[in-house]
């Protein structure tokens, strides 16, 4: 059964740091492009970050380029999402998802390009 767990979300001061972790199970996340996504209260779901599944390119939307950055361990079969400098419009349900498509060498940050989500994880970034 393919599974995505997300954990490490919290309460944390603005410009304090956070890490997420998305583990998989029932397959190997080595073989797809894997993003973050985040969904505040009233907005809709937005890609904040992915890494492709080959050469673990990276690509982050603008909004957190430069404080946010993926990674993947293979051996542990998951990805991370360390966060820094947090922001309270960083405060959102963050999501982590597998793309299993073949047909693209890099990863997007498009929701509809991702077949497997995991459950969220909350981060609230608040004083």
């Amino acid at each position: 059964q393919v599974q995505l767990v997300e954990s490490g979300g919290g309460l944390v001061q603005p410009g304090g740091s956070l890490r997420l972790s998305c583990a998989a199970s029932g397959f190997t996340l080595g073989g797809f492009h894997i993003g973050w996504f985040r969904q505040a209260p009233g907005k809709e779901r937005e890609g904040v970050s992915c890494i492709s599944r080959r050469h673990s390119t990276t690509y982050y939307a603008d909004s957190v380029k430069g404080r946010f950055t993926i990674s993947r361990d293979n051996a542990k079969n998951t990805v991370y999402l360390q966060m820094n400098s947090l922001k309270p419009e960083d405060t959102a349900v963050y999501y982590c998802a597998a793309d299993r498509s073949v047909l693209t060498s890099l990863c997007s940050i498009a929701t509809v390009t991702y077949d497997y989500w995991g459950q969220g994880t909350q981060v609230t970034v608040s004083s």
